[in-house]
């Protein structure tokens, strides 16, 4: 059963067999390690060229601003708690020092990373996620870009995303925040009955949803995303196709649907049980993810991303860094960046983050691990990752990296899903390849699969409601 955890793709990768490390080394050595405990056929084919994973110097730059009024009952992000002072409707209010000491923090972060690639290209895209970044003054919104600009450059068609709740903005606000480049907003609805709202500790109703939505359209931005969330406490699958719908006649270019997570610690977590009432369970779970993908499909989204629908050329480009395993930077309180083949995280301690911000710029930190990259992680990534989109993973460019060997493995593990319709073969041209002939190719040692079978990918829906089962399988065979 897929559980769809909210927390961003960056900040957290639940479920996959990797330790998280926090090491300060240089990262001009890279150093490829073919550990003794991957798969045969991982250690002896695999590629040692960092280009043909995806490697080189970032485009893309996620920055984190941690600020919230309050916290969410299911949130477990690092977030700064306001209160009831960051009213953004007072006039003439000076910045709140906590978000000015926050923001030159930052700054000083992003300054002090040095990187060592012979070429650094222009950002691409940008994405200011949190907490809630519409609490943040444009003024230091600005701050940080002029700054990410002076230190990477920034392309002038740059993707400049930003989340924003209802209630934390207002049309002069968002004016402004436009006028800086942000292009792109992501609105953090979650539903549409104020009842599920205040059960889950949100800051507004839906009176101020329909209110940001009108600031959005009246200021013209034209990419726009919604967020809603499913299997909430109480929630039934009648409110959750309301929320749908309400969502659908708002005509957002972009929708995201998250399945709540219950984390450890969070007030959710202290309360409710996963599968259990008020909580609906698993198989009311699937139901909202059916219904979510049937409604959005059929008012002309595309279902991209396991999470993810867009109409047109509005697929999230910051997004798809991620699903494609493509380097980026991280700045800010618990941020994670990937470079190198390498995930470093942030502390998601203030005071721990200001040492490590003081220590990068005295050359006793650095931003990113110890130089060392392990390829049966790099493997991982890749299925996770590939299996999460509509595209699927790329059988070829897979081989080339990690040898046929492990791709006929995965074949031969998935055999069966290909039978039952759970995972789909299809050729370079993206025509389905059935199972039966799947089965004629695996039986012939003369024939390299991926020269008849381009991509796996996962069925929509019934084969995402199994993903965790199914890439743990493909994890079985790079990384036993």
């Amino acid at each position: 059963m897929l559980k769809t955890t909210i927390s961003p793709i960056f900040s957290s990768f639940r479920g996959k067999p990797k330790t998280s490390r926090f090491i300060f080394q240089a990262f001009n050595k890279v150093v490829v390690v073919q550990d003794d405990t991957t798969a045969p056929s991982v250690r002896r084919n695999a590629s040692t060229n960092l280009t043909t994973l995806h490697q080189g110097p970032p485009t893309s730059a996620y920055v984190h601003l941690p600020f919230c009024r309050k916290r969410c009952h299911y949130c477990d992000f690092p977030i700064l708690a306001l209160g009831s002072s960051s009213n953004v409707y007072e006039e003439g209010k000076e910045d709140d020092p906590r978000i000015t000491n926050y923001v030159n923090l930052l700054v000083r972060e992003i300054k002090a990373t040095r990187t060592d690639f012979d070429a650094n290209p222009n950002l691409k895209t940008v994405f200011f996620g949190g907490g809630t970044p519409s609490l943040v003054p444009p003024r230091l919104v600005s701050l940080v870009l002029d700054t990410l600009s002076l230190n990477f450059g920034l392309s002038p068609d740059a993707e400049i995303s930003m989340e924003m709740d209802p209630g934390t903005f207002d049309g002069q606000k968002l004016k402004e925040l436009m006028e800086l480049g942000v292009n792109r907003v992501s609105l953090g609805v979650q539903a549409f009955q104020d009842e599920l709202l205040k059960a889950c500790g949100r800051a507004h109703g839906v009176s101020q949803v329909y209110e940001a939505i009108e600031f959005v359209k009246e200021c013209g931005v034209e990419n726009w995303s919604m967020d809603l969330i499913s299997s909430l406490p109480h929630q039934t699958l009648g409110m959750w196709e309301e929320s749908l719908r309400l969502a659908i006649d708002s005509q957002p270019n972009h929708v995201s649907v998250y399945d709540l997570q219950v984390e450890q610690g969070t007030k959710f977590g202290n309360l409710y049980t996963p599968g259990q009432a008020p909580l609906p369970s698993e198989t009311q779970s699937a139901e909202f993810y059916k219904t979510a993908s049937s409604m959005l499909r059929g008012a002309g989204y595309e279902h991209y991303e396991v999470s993810s629908y867009s109409k047109g050329d509005f697929k999230c480009k910051h997004n798809l860094i991620y699903w494609k395993n493509k380097p980026f930077y991280a700045f800010g309180l618990g941020s994670a960046s990937y470079v190198g083949g390498l995930r470093f995280s942030r502390p998601k301690r203030l005071k721990e983050y200001t040492n490590y911000v003081a220590d990068l710029e005295n050359g006793a930190a650095n931003w990113c691990g110890n130089g060392i990259v392990d390829l049966k992680d790099v493997a991982t990534d890749i299925l996770m990752l590939s299996f999460r989109t509509s595209k699927g993973l790329d059988l070829k460019e897979f081989g080339e990296a990690f040898g046929s060997e492990v791709v006929n493995s995965i074949c031969k593990v998935y055999e069966p899903y290909v039978e039952s319709g759970h995972i789909v073969c299809l050729d370079d041209m993206r025509r389905e390849v059935t199972s039966d002939e799947v089965k004629a190719l695996g039986l012939n040692d003369e024939v390299t699969i991926e020269d008849h079978v381009r991509y796996l990918r996962l069925k929509d829906p019934d084969g995402f409601l199994l993903s965790n089962e199914l890439i743990s399988l493909a994890f079985g065979v790079v990384a036993p």
